[in-house]
């Protein structure tokens, strides 16, 4: 299999897989709130088996489960002390699921300490990703992602090319207007890690598919880099365009996801819009990424069961049951 992620990009559209901390604690493996990755040393049979999942409904890359699994972050649980044992820890489980199906992604993200105009900061959250790559040691390319402060996501950059040797992509989050919480549009943050060396650029979380298009249109029209998308699959709304300010987070999230459906009309769209890494972040689970995958002709197109194949159905009725129109019912 080809590990190269750049090359495979210039191929044609890669499918990246979903959300996992959030998953995970719908599934009953720990408590809402600091969302750290600590379920990799307390239950890795949960990490393996949501892996196993994501790769069975086509994905093509895997993300090493250390969302939030810097120091300080972990900080907030107790487990500081066990940092680079998570972060080992589940890049190993990654590796070893993806074998030589899917390609690994490393994983860092917001630390939570970043402070624009600050030496130490800087050094702080510097030496915590320094940390976070030495001990994901062997992914085929490295994804900083969820940054709110393009200051922070820069230096995520910087780090990277400076600690490893593989490709580097960067995706930026927008939580309430449309510019970064240090002032940023989508389109200067798009041409500015460009021009740092970012290899793919883009965003992921906070917005659901309908408010992450014109993100995507203004950074396909600032940068030549390939572009990434991964929206969340849980509904917002124009008045409050991300999910982490609805009433319902983070425990009542169930009611606003999105159809498998709803996901997998966002995958050939974001690709006609320039899109060529694909995939979903909080809330996007294997059904959604097996939905995603066959809209951009990954995956057979599977036939939808009809309770009652010889009962004519309304429009009103065929629409509430969710069945394509274009797959047919299977026959008794």
């Amino acid at each position: 299999m080809n590990r190269d992620i750049l090359e495979r990009l210039a191929a044609g559209p890669v499918l990246c897989d979903g959300g996992y901390i959030v998953e995970l604690e719908r599934r009953g493996y720990g408590t809402a709130g600091a969302f750290t990755p600590h379920f990799v040393l307390d239950h890795p049979e949960a990490i393996r088996q949501l892996h196993v999942e994501f790769l069975n409904a086509g994905a093509e890359v895997l993300q090493v489960m250390a969302f939030y699994g810097s120091r300080e972050k972990l900080a907030t649980v107790g487990r500081d002390h066990q940092t680079i044992e998570i972060n080992r820890k589940a890049a190993q489980i990654c590796r070893e699921v993806a074998g030589d199906e899917a390609l690994v992604a490393g994983d860092l993200c917001a630390t939570w300490k970043w402070e624009a105009d600050s030496p130490s900061s800087r050094d702080l959250v510097a030496a915590m990703f320094q940390e976070q790559i030495e001990a994901q040691a062997g992914v085929d390319f490295i994804i900083g992602e969820t940054f709110w402060y393009l200051g922070e996501a820069r230096l995520c950059l910087e780090t990277i090319k400076k600690h490893s040797t593989v490709p580097a992509m960067i995706t930026v989050s927008f939580r309430g207007g449309e510019k970064t919480v240090d002032g940023y549009s989508p389109s200067e943050c798009a041409r500015i890690l460009t021009a740092e060396g970012a290899d793919i650029v883009g965003t992921n979380c906070m917005r659901d598919p309908k408010r992450t298009y014109p993100i995507i249109d203004e950074m396909r029209e600032a940068t030549d880099a390939f572009l990434a998308a991964q929206p969340v699959a849980f509904a917002c709304t124009d008045q409050v365009p991300w999910f982490t300010a609805n009433p319902a987070f983070p425990d009542r999230l169930e009611k606003t996801l999105l159809t498998r459906y709803q996901m997998g009309e966002f995958a050939p769209k974001a690709r006609d819009l320039g899109v060529s890494f694909i995939g979903g972040c909080c809330g996007c689970i294997g059904s959604h990424m097996a939905e995603m995958a066959r809209a951009l002709g990954k995956k057979e197109r599977a036939q939808v069961w009809q309770p009652f194949p010889d009962t004519p159905m309304s429009e009103t009725e065929f629409n509430w049951k969710h069945v394509r129109r274009d797959e047919p019912a299977v026959r008794a």
